[in-house]
């Protein structure tokens, strides 16, 4: 192989890494708030599962629309009134009292904030507002979350708390006790 096949060859190689990671959601556009990339994946749910001591059930469904995630909540078994709910960390709902899921998903090392501010969590995503009966329903367009890249939720938990985020507190909004985990996870198309 002569000197400018080996350029040749290098110069392959590179494009070819390049496609291959935005292929596979590797490489995230820094210049969207979201960093979306063409992973595509267009639809995410967790099912709730109460905490221990709890009765709290529900989903939570992930649509790709434009402008964002489509958030939609229906859950159950709640005390009346408002209830924080944020994606944390990890997918991990094993711990009988949700803390298994980490804290706050913050890939960018913000503070706690309302889902319409500048400065918040990518996780936080406000409150839900349960009636008498207990039930809440909940939708929004976020254009923070994310299907890949560093914004990405897919792997990780929703936890709905015992209490109002009052979206100011640092570093959680003083939600309370987690009463409901669920894994964030693919859905069928």
């Amino acid at each position: 192989m002569n000197k400018s096949q080996s350029y040749l060859a290098i110069i392959v190689l590179a494009v070819m890494s390049v496609a291959a990671a935005n292929l596979f959601g590797q490489q995230a556009d820094e210049s969207h708030p979201n960093n979306e990339t063409s992973s595509g994946i267009t639809m995410a749910i967790a099912v709730l599962h109460a905490t221990a001591g709890n009765n709290v059930s529900g989903t939570i469904s992930f649509t790709k629309v434009e402008g964002g995630i489509k958030v939609v909540a229906t859950v159950s078994g709640l005390t009346e009134g408002k209830h924080g709910f944020h994606i944390h960390q990890f997918g991990d709902c094993s711990g009988s009292d949700g803390k298994s899921a980490g804290g706050h998903f913050n890939p960018d090392g913000k503070k706690h904030g309302a889902p319409n501010s500048k400065e918040r969590h990518v996780g936080d995503l406000g409150n839900l507002l349960a009636n008498e009966k207990g039930k809440a329903y909940y939708e929004i367009i976020d254009s923070y979350i994310s299907f890949s890249g560093s914004h990405s939720i897919i792997g990780r938990a929703i936890i709905v708390h015992a209490g109002e985020d009052d979206l100011t507190s640092q570093p959680t909004g003083a939600a309370g006790a987690r009463v409901a985990c669920g894994v964030i996870g693919l859905t069928k198309q």
